[in-house]
């Protein structure tokens, strides 16, 4: 059992009053700011070093929803990471933060000193981008930012080479990748992504979730009982991997049907950054798509149980009127992007008038063709003839070719040659990707995480970042592990809930490349 000494700890509420107290006494007040996960010598070094500069020193510690490290991170709990700080001489006070940045414990502290390790001094290196707007906001409060430190280690280096968080056979992959593609390579085609201009063509999805409790079968019947809890709405389709892209590039637009429903407009409208362009035609007798989900939560566990679905959809698609009028725009406008990614959910938007428009038209062309329960079996990736970079799942690969059993290696090879694509990819949900080159050579690379809130739109955030990264010609070693990072965010995620950041990846990539 922990002996917490309270005397120093700080509600994150109520903080700015009790170190107002502080401040009257004339002490100057120092902050430090991280995850903390593993203390280290390269931590006292600088927490002590920190508290030199002031009198009274406060370290606030990133709760661990809040930590951007990728799944499974931190590897401590709060109270254990708050415990083991509080107990060091040095510090006066801690708090946990329960936001993402240091912008509002800044706010709430206001430090005459913020202090960071020296390997924060060259502000171009932090893929978070956010010391450059945490020294703005210290020093709108008359403070100033610190750099410390000679010694230095980094906890995730450490807990990489020491523990075992990562699988053995993540552990070996990105020990081997760090060597051959180090992180600085990674982080510049990140970063060379932004200038792209990406439209998105594709069946426009509502997903909608009720949360429910199960109390059992009703007792005239084997009918499931539910308790109804709460009911969340997210942008799928298109949409969801257009709020993707946006993250990574400044321009992308997104081409489809949706209907005139007033409460989807509005949800669309309001879940759109400034980053995508709206170019969907609302109509009255296109209904829009929305798949309707009941779940319910697996205990304590952060993982989903799908017990009921029910789709709502045309199968036919829009009428004739509504497609000759896309054709017309696209006609017009499609030689105008660098990507044009097509997300073919089967769903009836993409006829062959459509996908002969894009195929012979798109300046560089990323499929996903996908297998549901509404169209299993009829939409198959085949009836493209050519996408200079592509994403499927296995069962979709297999439904292609009649092959239940075949050699999945030889699936991709195949496909890659019908498509005339120059990479590719297979994804093999827990096991990873497998992909493939121009040059018909193979890169298998293992799911980055087993922890799994629901895999619903994982597979999209990975078409999503392995489009880009074909776009770019990146290696397709880099492409896969973008697209398994992206996979891995997306799947500790509910649905389509939140699109995959960039500095969230970034700091993912950097977690798991470090040794």
């Amino acid at each position: 059992m922990l002996t917490k000494n309270t005397e120093k700890y700080l509600d994150f509420e109520t903080c700015r009053e009790a170190l107002a107290n502080v401040r009257e006494q004339g002490h100057k007040i120092v902050l430090c700011h991280g995850v903390f996960d593993l203390l280290h010598p390269g931590h006292l070094a600088h927490l002590q070093e920190s508290k030199a500069l002031g009198d009274v020193l406060v370290v606030s510690i990133t709760a661990a929803p809040y930590v951007n490290r990728g799944p499974g991170r931190p590897i401590f709990s709060d109270d254990l990471r708050l415990y083991s700080i509080a107990s060091l001489a040095c510090v006066d006070y801690v708090l946990l933060s329960p936001v993402a940045t240091a912008l509002e414990v800044l706010d709430r502290v206001q430090p005459d000193f913020y202090c960071k390790g020296h390997e924060y001094a060259d502000h171009s290196q932090d893929v978070t981008q956010n010391i450059d707007r945490e020294a703005e906001r210290v020093r709108g409060y008359g403070g100033d930012i610190r750099y410390t430190g000679e010694i230095v280690f980094s906890s995730t280096r450490l807990i990489n080479n020491y523990l075992d968080v990562l699988p053995p056979q993540v552990k070996n992959y990105t020990s081997q990748f760090s060597q051959q593609y180090p992180f600085e390579q990674v982080r510049e085609g990140v970063d060379a992504m932004q200038k792209l201009k990406v439209l998105v063509i594709g069946d426009v999805i509502i997903d909608e979730f009720t949360h429910c409790t199960v109390q059992g079968l009703t007792s005239k019947g084997t009918v499931i009982s539910t308790r109804f809890l709460k009911k969340e709405q997210h942008l799928g389709g298109s949409l969801a991997i257009a709020r993707h892209i946006a993250t990574f590039v400044d321009s992308v637009t997104v081409v489809g049907v949706a209907g005139k429903e007033p409460d989807i407009h509005s949800l669309i409208l309001n879940n759109i950054n400034g980053g995508i362009r709206l170019d969907l035609q609302y109509e009255n007798d296109a209904p829009t798509v929305v798949k309707h989900r009941f779940i319910a939560r697996q205990g304590m566990r952060e993982q989903y149980n799908k017990l009921f679905s029910i789709n709502y959809l045309e199968e036919q698609g829009p009428a004739p009127i509504h497609r000759q009028k896309l054709l017309e725009r696209l006609e017009k406008t499609i030689r105008d992007y660098d990507l044009v990614v097509v997300a073919d959910y089967g769903h009836g938007l993409l006829d062959s008038t459509l996908i002969e428009l894009v195929q012979s038209k798109a300046p560089f062309l990323a499929v996903n063709c996908q297998t549901n329960s509404a169209n299993h079996g009829y939409n198959l990736i085949t009836k493209y003839k050519r996408a200079d970079t592509f994403c499927l799942d296995e069962q979709e690969i297999r439904l292609a070719f009649s092959s239940r059993y075949g050699d999945h290696t030889h699936l991709l090879k195949r496909l890659h040659q019908h498509l005339g694509a120059q990479q590719g990819w297979l994804t093999l949900g827990s096991s990873g990707s497998l992909g493939m080159n121009v040059k018909g050579e193979e890169e298998l690379t293992p799911a980055l995480t087993l922890d799994v809130k629901d895999t619903i739109g994982a597979g999209d955030a990975f078409f999503a970042l392995a489009s880009l990264s074909a776009k770019l010609e990146l290696p397709v070693a880099i492409g896969s592990l973008l697209g398994n990072l992206a996979g891995a965010i997306a799947a500790n995620t509910l649905g389509n809930a939140e699109p995959v950041d960039k500095a969230r990846l970034l700091k993912f990539a950097t977690t798991v490349l470090k040794f």
